[in-house]
């Protein structure tokens, strides 16, 4: 007990520093929301994918889809890798720098008032990110629950309630700045915790070929593969359909959703982007290829402790049953490795909503004269307000906050993925467009909540990304043309860079 106590305190210490240390940064809303736009490709690398990979992923997701799909679950993290972080950095890191430097925008609603040229856009696009945000920001704490009951015994809401308030004052001490440093310290104690505890589950089923055989001895549960052995070892899984919904959701969606993206707004320069995109994909590969390779050996630790009083089996108690066994120094280093997980990604959640709040709906509607230390002092207030509201929710959900949790990725990446991809690259786009992929994403994924017509949350998410990236251009093409001189004094900003680039290209030569 005294060794992951000792952890957990050196662990807090070093994230209060780091918000004192990052203090300089917060003397401008640029500098609060973005760091100055000054991010280096390591630390925007780092924080990119840890706010990706949460408690959800590690605890819930990996046990959740390890025990459904056994080790086919392997492909998420190759999709999260190559779909969800090396093709974002590649299609969006550029563009996104590029054009929201260019017009000044600071946060995704900004983005879209400023490209389409609409106000109730943008306030739209704000009480979007703030409804479907706050309660995911809730559904962090979640797989922090039965880890701590098993490493420490103590409460719940005790955990909650301090992971809450450290975190709460190294964003306010510090903004992004000190979310990015904290990112990057939280990134390399996951990259060695995910490793560890790898290698010390599989040495405890007799090693890694062991362990396949004995997965391959296991009859599927599955409708369509009922009974048969090695559906849980065979290499796309006893239901690949449904496998694919999960790759798409939660590799596809990281583009369309303002936490994930917002970190291209403040990397340095297109030169970090390069060095970030390869950074950012072997992090993905190492943490969320880890944490779903080890969650499709759950079946192996099938017991008691996993299933709740009738017989159905508790998802989130599936990877805290595994790890149980480890020694103390691996179950304290698990400890920090979730808490820097959900950490970082609630950092990330709460700057994200507050700013959004106060630059894009505050400000635009009732606070419109706000100075500079104005807007830094509401952002900071409502720092603690949404990290309040979420505990309040972590401590007791209600039934629909539950569901809400579920489909907040795909409410959110269903509205804005499309208009924000083709935003980037095509001058064609319409107002009218983006209010359709809002209605569309929001829609299907809200009703489906409802009414139930898609068979789960995740394939009602990939099917709302699926619907925007083909109703933004269709609805386009149907609607009048945006004005030609307001599109090419934005799209400018492109031929700019090339000419630059031209430029110093041609200096560097001579």
């Amino acid at each position: 007990m005294g060794i992951k106590i000792a952890l957990l305190i050196v662990f807090f210490a070093v994230m209060v520093a780091v918000g004192l240390y990052a203090r300089k940064h917060v003397t401008s809303v640029d500098g609060f929301v973005l760091g100055g736009r000054s991010a280096g490709p390591w630390l925007t690398a780092f924080a990119y994918g840890t706010s990706y990979f949460s408690a959800v992923v590690f605890v819930g997701y990996a046990g959740q889809f390890g025990w459904k799909y056994g080790l086919s679950s392997t492909w998420i993290g190759i999709g999260n890798a190559v779909i969800g972080s090396l093709l974002a950095w590649v299609v969006l890191g550029r563009r996104t720098k590029v054009m929201t430097q260019h017009l000044g925008s600071r946060t995704m609603p900004d983005f879209f008032g400023n490209r389409y040229g609409s106000r109730a856009l943008k306030i739209a696009a704000s009480v979007i990110v703030f409804v479907f945000l706050v309660p995911y920001t809730a559904s962090i704490y979640n797989g922090l629950s039965r880890l701590f009951e098993m490493a420490f015994h103590i409460p719940y809401t005790v955990c909650v309630a301090g992971m809450a308030v450290f975190t709460g004052i190294y964003v306010i001490l510090g903004g992004y700045m000190a979310t990015a440093i904290n990112d990057f310290i939280q990134g390399i104690i996951m990259l060695i915790g995910i490793v560890a505890v790898i290698a010390s589950v599989l040495s405890g089923q007799g090693g890694f070929l062991e362990a396949i055989e004995k997965m391959a001895e296991i009859p599927s549960d599955i409708p369509v593969t009922l009974g048969q052995p090695g559906a849980f070892t065979s290499f796309f899984g006893p239901d690949p359909l449904n496998l694919l919904g999960v790759v798409i959701l939660t590799s596809l969606g990281t583009w369309g959703l303002p936490q994930m993206v917002g970190k291209f707004y403040a990397i340095k320069d297109e030169k970090s982007i390069h060095t970030g995109t390869v950074i950012s994909t072997i992090f993905a590969v190492i943490i969320s290829g880890g944490c779903y390779f080890l969650g499709g050996f759950g079946r192996l630790f099938d017991g008691k402790e996993i299933y709740d009083a009738s017989g159905v089996v508790v998802f989130d108690s599936i990877i805290p049953h595994m790890l149980s066994s480890l020694p103390d120094i691996l179950i304290g280093i698990v400890v920090v490795l979730v808490l820097s997980a959900s950490m970082s990604t609630l950092a990330s959640l709460v700057l994200t909503s507050s700013s959004t709040l106060t630059l894009d709906f505050l400000k635009d509607t009732l606070m419109q004269e706000m100075s500079e230390k104005k807007q830094i002092r509401v952002m900071q207030i409502l720092v603690v307000f949404f990290i309040a509201v979420s505990v309040l929710l972590a401590w007791n959900p209600p039934t629909f906050i539950a569901q809400l949790m579920g489909i907040s990725w795909g409410a959110l990446a269903g509205a804005f993925l499309a208009p924000f991809l083709y935003g980037l690259y095509w001058k064609r786009v319409t107002k009218a467009s983006v209010w359709a992929s809002f209605a569309v994403g929001v829609g299907i994924t809200v009703s489906n909540m409802v009414i139930g017509y898609i068979e789960s949350p995740i394939n009602a998410g990939a099917f709302a990304m699926a619907a925007g990236l083909v109703v933004v251009p269709v609805v386009s093409l149907l609607t009048p043309k945006p004005k030609r001189e307001q599109v090419d004094q934005i799209f400018e900003c492109y031929e700019e860079k090339v000419v630059i680039s031209r430029k110093s290209s041609l200096g560097d030569q001579k």
